[in-house]
């Protein structure tokens, strides 16, 4: 093809151990691991990803706001929009970026792998089954508040599962169905707000969820419950 021509580029082979690329992950900052280190979520994919979340608004909430800071429509099915509403407004900065549905009434978004979608679904305990599923470049977050009779299914379904602070009662349940081991499941109770145990097959990270000026400013500090 015409253009401009530049001679080879040549590197001797001594000097290779000095060459690095700054090539990281892609994704949602989920937080930090005990030594500070940064945990990515991927969650623009070009495969269905199901994420589940047994935590609180605040941790999906933040989520949800770094999705949509990485370009990605954000769609919120909740049952409880009042709680959504001032983050979709300055989610947006007057851009539709993250639209609010009520539960069941979430229309066709249009994933694409130039316009990735993030579905969050905000629906109680018992989030019925419907339209809105994982599909290429569009991932579903599902907030569960505590152990539902709904969760065996999700934590069995779900790529990624995150766990926050949950009652001893409720930790053997979840321990088991992921395999979790007996320290882990005896942790779990005694979370801190704004940490969560993620959990995709045999991988566990603890992450602590670390928010910005202007995501404190907008939400608050870090809490479990609501």
């Amino acid at each position: 093809m015409p253009g401009v021509r530049h001679p080879g580029h040549t590197l001797p082979a001594g000097d290779l151990g000095a060459l690095s690329l700054p090539v990281g992950d892609d994704g949602v900052v989920v937080g930090e691991d005990a030594d500070c280190r940064a945990l990515v979520l991927g969650l623009h994919r070009s495969t269905r990803y199901d994420v589940l979340l047994i935590g609180g608004l605040w941790t999906a909430q933040v989520l949800a706001l770094r999705a949509a800071g990485t370009g990605a429509r954000v769609a919120v099915e909740t049952g409880r929009a009042q709680a959504w509403t001032a983050l979709a407004r300055a989610a947006g900065a007057g851009v539709d970026c993250m639209t609010l549905h009520a539960v069941g009434r979430v229309p066709p978004l249009g994933a694409a792998v130039s316009g990735p979608v993030v579905v969050v679904r905000d629906c109680g305990t018992r989030p019925p089954r419907g339209r809105v599923v994982s599909s290429p470049w569009q991932s579903v977050v599902t907030l569960l508040p505590y152990l539902s009779p709904v969760a065996p299914r999700l934590l069995r379904d779900s790529a990624l599962v995150g766990v926050q602070q949950v009652s001893p009662e409720e930790a053997g349940p979840i321990g088991r169905i992921l395999g979790l081991s007996r320290a882990e499941v005896e942790t779990l109770p005694t979370l801190s707000e704004g940490v969560t145990l993620w959990c995709s097959g045999r991988e566990r990270h603890w992450v602590r969820t670390v928010a910005t000026e202007p995501e404190t400013a907008l939400l608050g500090p870090a809490r479990r419950m609501d």
